[in-house]
């Protein structure tokens, strides 16, 4: 049997078929226009031919990036992939992040139910006395009950509402991007400090072994001058060498505590010591370091993607604005039983329902809803400019580091080649000395050489291996999983 109610519910799902088609106003999203070079300035001549070749190649064909690869396969030490996984872990930054993309995947959710009816239920109970007033107005008794299911829903007609979830997924987008970021910038710090600490580690070991070296050559002195077979000046250059090299281990052990306490606010964890893995001239380097094709940083980079997200969300905010110009929809709607007769509650005379359709325009706001668009837009297009800045940024990152990294090696090796010489002149020296040929000040200035030319050579040491977690980094690798 059809009943009001039936026909009702029938008529109002037809007219929600119909309408529930209408369309989304606004510029639809399409990726702003950037300009990739050709090549990375600083690519050595090889990997720029083979790069400048493959770029009229088929994308199969694309030369990897260094970027592409995962962190555990560049820094191959046991000590500091440990280290790496327990920031990425624990790290306070990443799980703000991570706390951010909740929060996005929550307000998406929310925006996201504005698209769709929203429905109640009530149940209400009424019952009543009143006594007697008089003989014309005896005494009685009220019993009422209702129960009714309401909705609502305002029509997306014009795709208000799925612009505005559209906004919101892109901002759910962009905060994971920033996590990817983060997490880039967290394995490159943990790593970049880590090589820091390792080389305080040598410098504290090369101080060390000298100090013990210029104590025994103290200690000759002493007897010698006690034997009356030298002066106290040769004596007194000596304990002077000493002295130089011991006042460097309180600053060299002050900097190895606060690179540990700096590692451990990495980790997550009150500061303390830090264990170590492979000493700093043992670190790795890789046989090549590709940076590949220009345009695939687009992909890579989560700072790019992140503000192309921002763009994204800003773009689908000019429909939503727009939207709000055009008339709106509203359909309420309740149906139920009431009766004042418990008993009587769901028969077929207690049925209650009603439909309600409400169309509104808007006429005179002040110019406030066009302005609304014109915001919009202008947001937009900031944001479009600052998505074309940061590429630019990063194509001039890359290029930077690379240059960084190509240098830094080349001076490595220059400088591994003056701490041999220098090495081989100190030893050549304390034969000379040992053999009564020559005075300890040729030994003195020969080892204070050699001293400094082993420090230089682990600060460039520790040079190439910062470059190469830069220039890791500005490829955009670290995120991967």
């Amino acid at each position: 049997m059809t009943t009001p109610l039936n026909k009702a519910v029938g008529l109002a799902s037809l007219c929600l078929v119909g309408l529930v088609t209408g369309c989304s106003i606004g510029p639809n999203y399409k990726r702003p226009n950037v300009t990739a070079p050709a090549i990375y300035r600083g690519q050595n001549a090889e990997e720029s031919a083979d790069t400048h070749g493959a770029a009229d190649q088929t994308a199969a064909a694309t030369p990897g990036s260094f970027g592409d690869e995962k962190w555990w396969t560049i820094f191959d030490d046991p000590t500091l992939q440990q280290l790496i996984r327990s920031a990425l872990k624990d790290n306070y930054d990443v799980r703000v992040a991570a706390t951010r993309i909740l929060e996005a995947q929550a307000q998406f959710k929310i925006t996201r139910a504005n698209q769709y009816p929203q429905v109640s239920a009530g149940v209400a109970i009424l019952q009543e006395q009143e006594p007697k007033d008089s003989s014309l107005f005896p005494s009685y008794q009220i019993n009422e009950g209702a129960l009714v299911l309401n909705g609502s829903w305002n029509v997306d007609f014009w795709g208000r509402y799925r612009r505005a979830t559209e906004s919101a997924r892109a901002q759910l987008l962009q905060q994971e991007w920033a996590k990817r970021a983060v997490l880039t910038s967290v394995v490159s710090q943990v790593a970049a400090d880590y090589f820091q600490l390792r080389e305080l580690d040598y410098q504290l070991k090369l101080t060390q072994d000298t100090i013990a070296a210029r104590k025994d050559y103290v200690d000759i002195e002493q007897k010698l001058v006690d034997g009356g077979a030298a002066s106290d000046v040769d004596l007194h250059e000596a304990q002077q060498s000493l002295y130089t090299a011991t006042a460097q281990l309180p600053q060299i052990e002050q900097q190895i505590a606060q690179e540990e306490d700096a590692i451990s606010i990495l980790l997550g964890q009150n500061p303390g010591p830090i264990p170590r893995g492979k000493a700093i001239t043992e670190q790795p380097n890789p046989p090549s370091v590709p940076a590949g094709l220009p345009s695939t940083l687009l992909e890579r980079r989560p700072d790019i993607q992140e503000a192309e997200a921002n763009v994204h969300s800003y773009n689908a905010q000019i429909g939503e604005a727009i939207a709000q110009e055009f008339p709106t929809l509203a359909l309420t709607g309740q149906g139920g039983y009431g009766s004042n007769a418990f008993n009587a509650l769901f028969n077929g005379s207690s049925l209650l329902w009603t439909l309600e359709a409400q169309a509104a325009q808007p006429i005179f706001n002040a110019g406030q809803l066009r302005n609304q668009v014109r915001l919009a837009k202008a947001q937009t297009q900031e944001a479009v400019l600052t998505y074309q800045k940061t590429v630019a940024t990063a194509f001039q990152n890359v290029s930077d580091e690379l240059i960084a990294y190509n240098k830094a090696h080349e001076y490595r090796e220059q400088q591994a080649l003056l701490a041999k010489a220098a090495q081989d002149a100190t030893d050549l020296a304390h034969i000379r000395y040992k053999a009564g040929v020559t005075t300890y000040l040729e030994v003195l200035t020969n080892d204070t050489t050699a001293y400094s030319a082993q420090l230089t050579l682990a600060q460039a040491e520790l040079q190439e291996r910062t470059a190469l977690v830069q220039l890791y980094n500005a490829l955009g690798g670290g995120w991967q999983q």
